[in-house]
C-alpha cells in the first residue's frame, strides 16, 4: 500500500507538506498541492482512513442503528437524520444487527443513533461510559452521554381512543406491537390508563407493526364479531393488513369496522376509506435526532426533546352516538 512517505520521496518534498497538501491545508502553495496531488494520483494513493482517525479523533460519520427496516415507516426518518449529517459534514451508516454494534467501541463512527431493539440498556450504558456519544429514540437511559428524543406516544395513543370514544365506541380491539418495542408499550399503557378511566373493557391483539400480523388480527376479530367494533392499531402498517382482511369480508370499514392507526404513512391518505391516524413529523424526528448529536459531539449541553403528535381525523371511523 502506498503511503504518504511514497509520495513525499517521489515528490522531493517532506511528509508534513504531503500530509498538509492532501489535508487542504493553507501552509503549502497551490502550485506544491498540485504536484504533491498529481503524484498521489499517479501512485494511485488510497488514504488511510483508520488512520486518519486516531490522528484526529473523529470519523465524520454517524451509525443510525434500526431493528429493520420494512414497511413505511422509515424513509422520512432517514432522510431527516440524512438531510442535517450533510449539511454540517458527516456521512451516515444505517445499521442493523448485532455485529453492527461493535462500530462504536471500535471508533468505526462518532455518535450513535439508535431505534433498535436488539441494543440491551446494558450495553448501551456501557458504550457511554466509554465516552461514545448517542441519541436514543427508543428507550429511556439516564447518562450525560445519551440524549433522548421521544415521540408523545401517550399524548398521540389518548388522543386515537378519546377519538373513538367521542363517536360512540365503546367495544374497543388494541392491536399492539412487537413486545419489546418501547413505542408500542408507552402507546399501550396510555391505552389501558384511558380504558381504566373510562371502565372500558378493552380487548389486545398482539401485533408486529406489519401488515401480516394486521391480517392475522383482523382475522381474530372477524371471528368474534357481533356488532359495531372500533379497533386502534398502535401503527399504521397494521391498520392496512385490517383492510386488506375485511374487503374480502361482508363487513365494511366505516359501518361496521372502524379503524384508526398511528403514524400517519403516505398510503394513509389514499387507502379507502381514509384512515384516521395520529401524524406526527418523521423527518423532524431524525432531523432532532441528528442535531442533538452533533451538539453533544460538539461538547455542548443538551435537554431531552419531544416530538409532538396530532389527530388525523378520517372515514375509517363512524359515528355511533345517534345510534
Amino acid at each position: 500500500m502506498v503511503s504518504i512517505k511514497d509520495i513525499a520521496k517521489k515528490a522531493g518534498v517532506s511528509i508534513s507538506t504531503v500530509s498538509y497538501a492532501l489535508n487542504g491545508s493553507p501552509k503549502v502553495t497551490e502550485e506544491t498541492r498540485q504536484k504533491i496531488l498529481a503524484v498521489a494520483e499517479e501512485l494511485k494513493y488510497v488514504p488511510n482512513a483508520a488512520a486518519r482517525t486516531l490522528k484526529t479523533r473523529e470519523t465524520k460519520v454517524i451509525g443510525l442503528y434500526l431493528t429493520d427496516f420494512g414497511g413505511a415507516f422509515y424513509g422520512d426518518l432517514l432522510q431527516g437524520v440524512k438531510e442535517v449529517l450533510n449539511q454540517k459534514g458527516y456521512d451516515l451508516i444505517v445499521c442493523s444487527g448485532k455485529r453492527s454494534h461493535r462500530f462504536l467501541p471500535e471508533r468505526t463512527i462518532d455518535g450513535a443513533i439508535v431505534l433498535d431493539a436488539t441494543f440491551s440498556d446494558k450495553e448501551l450504558l456501557k458504550y457511554a461510559e466509554m465516552g461514545k456519544k448517542i441519541v436514543v429514540l427508543d428507550r429511556e437511559l439516564d447518562h450525560p452521554n445519551i440524549n433522548h428524543v421521544f415521540l408523545d406516544n401517550k399524548a398521540g395513543a389518548t388522543l386515537a381512543m378519546e377519538y373513538l370514544w367521542e363517536n360512540g365506541h365503546r367495544r374497543i380491539y388494541v392491536v399492539t406491537g412487537p413486545k419489546a418495542s418501547y413505542d408500542s408499550n408507552q402507546r399501550l399503557k396510555a391505552v389501558r390508563q384511558f380504558a381504566e378511566r373510562h371502565e372500558l373493557d378493552v380487548k389486545e391483539v398482539e401485533g408486529r407493526f406489519t401488515k401480516e400480523s394486521g391480517e392475522l388480527a383482523a382475522e381474530r376479530i372477524f371471528q368474534e364479531y357481533e356488532e359495531p367494533t372500533a379497533v386502534f392499531c398502535l401503527n399504521d402498517e397494521m391498520a392496512v393488513g385490517l383492510y386488506m382482511f375485511f374487503r374480502k369480508t361482508d363487513l365494511v370499514i366505516g359501518r361496521h369496522i372502524h379503524i384508526i392507526g398511528f403514524d400517519n404513512i403516505e398510503l394513509a391518505e389514499y387507502i379507502s376509506p381514509r384512515l384516521a391516524t395520529i401524524d406526527y413529523s418523521k423527518r423532524k424526528w431524525g432531523a432532532l435526532a441528528s442535531e442533538q448529536l452533533l451538539k453533544m459531539l460538539s461538547g455542548k449541553s443538551v435537554e431531552h426533546e419531544r416530538i409532538y403528535v396530532k389527530l388525523i381525523p378520517g372515514e375509517s371511523v363512524g359515528s355511533l352516538s345517534n345510534r
